[in-house]
């Protein structure tokens, strides 16, 4: 097999959440614990920090990793979805894995996983966990996928269990309630091992509580014991005061700062445990995110003149930490184009859009992609005013048009329209 057919089978030809949605979704680790089984459980060779959560879990599993790697450990990382490279999803110190792993790993596995029906997030979990045992990797930041309890990641025990925050999304699958959700993500804390918390809600802080007690589970709330004071955002990035010290990231974003808090109560935990983090490697992992990583997709300013801006946010908090972003902005007016999935509730996002934006409503190019002329008959019905286009770039070309220098132009709500224009 080729590498583009190797590609071409684990993209279009595997069961995919992100392209059919709800058709690919497994209700059960079986698959996963039947491949890894086949595979000589990789996967029992490794060291986790098992990273969960609505939002920002992929912002704290890179400054994570980060730091790791400046203290000088070899750090695999895995996330989902990815952008532009499926490579994205697995990486070690920020390379991503090589097409020649990818494609050898298929060729001698297909005939393993066929008979099950594998999903393609339960074939490229399968991956991580081989690749990253093969290299031997100190650690392993591994983020869960949509949930958390039926995650295909979650047949592990980690060294630390990390929970951003709870917000609403996927909720045919996870609940629709925040309680409900937050017991689904809750589901990766494990017997003895500590747990920390990002951000809760009075509906969620009982069910982490009450999870945590039962598995004999030291429980850490970052939003209680690590703030960031003197918050200041630059052109380079962000500043702030940690223990009376002063840092700096290369993160940009204001919400950013809810998960560097995160990530350093996570690190903290860590060194309880035992693993070595200086104060230098903490800095130094700080200050580079995004060099150390390959992270991308958040908040990324791609021209000045006028202001086009990338953002990934595509649920109800993630939207609400981008319009509090653009509120920091100076700017005439403001374009917005927006794509979203055909399954996403967008009760709750449509309100949370400011009205006086001119919309440019488009479909993201994949089969789960929400039809741009409904979008715009919705969005209408909700006060929203704009066009609709077929394509994410004829959308983009359009708001490029109309924008004067002084605009602003945000590119937002879904991975799959950002992807396209990257």
């Amino acid at each position: 097999m080729s590498y583009a057919n190797t590609l071409d089978y684990l993209l279009n030809q595997l069961p995919m959440f992100q392209r059919i949605g709800a058709a690919a979704y497994r209700k059960d680790l079986d698959n996963i614990i039947q491949l890894c089984d086949k595979l000589g459980n990789p996967q029992n060779k490794l060291k986790y920090i098992h990273v969960a959560g609505t939002n920002g879990k992929g912002s704290v599993t890179h400054i994570i990793a980060s730091i790791l790697q400046e203290q000088g450990y070899s750090v695999g990382v895995y996330t989902s979805p990815h952008y532009k490279d499926y490579r994205e999803r697995i990486k070690i110190n920020g390379k991503l894995i090589s097409k020649q792993y990818v494609t050898a790993f298929v060729k001698k596995n297909k005939a393993k996983f066929e008979p099950i029906n594998a999903s393609f997030f339960e074939i490229t979990n399968a991956i991580a966990f081989q690749y990253f045992a093969d290299k031997k990797v100190d650690y392993v930041v591994l983020e869960t996928g949509m949930g958390g309890r039926l995650d295909s990641t979650n047949i592990i025990t980690p060294l630390l269990s990390v929970i951003t925050n709870i917000s609403f999304d996927h909720q045919q699958f996870l609940g629709d309630t925040l309680a409900k959700i937050a017991e689904e993500k809750a589901g990766i804390i494990k017997q003895n091992v500590p747990v920390v918390i990002g951000e809760w809600q009075k509906e969620t802080y009982q069910v982490f509580e009450e999870k945590a007690k039962s598995t004999s589970s030291i429980l850490r709330f970052a939003s209680k014991t690590h703030k960031l004071d003197n918050q200041k955002e630059t052109t380079a990035g962000l500043d702030f005061l940690w223990k009376n010290k002063s840092y700096t990231s290369d993160l940009t974003g204001q919400y950013q700062f809810k998960n560097i808090a995160t990530a350093l109560c996570a690190i903290d935990v860590l060194k309880d445990t035992g693993v070595l983090l200086t104060e230098k490697a903490i800095r130094n992992g700080l200050k580079n995110v995004k060099e150390k990583t390959y992270f991308i997709g958040r908040w990324m300013v791609r021209q000045q003149k006028p202001m086009i801006i990338f953002d990934s946010a595509h649920n109800e908090g993630g939207l609400k930490s981008l319009l509090q972003q653009i509120k920091q902005l100076s700017f005439e007016k403001l374009h917005f184009v927006y794509g979203t999935v055909a399954d996403k509730d967008l009760s709750k996002a449509f309100p949370l859009l400011p009205k006086k934006a001119i919309y440019y409503f488009c479909r993201p190019n994949i089969p789960r992609g929400k039809n741009e002329s409904e979008l715009l008959q919705e969005a209408t019905a909700a006060g929203l005013k704009g066009k609709s286009f077929s394509t994410v770039q004829k959308a983009l070309k359009a708001a490029q048009s109309n924008a004067d220098n002084k605009d602003v132009i945000i590119v937002s709500g879904s991975i799959f329209v950002v992807a396209e224009v990257l």
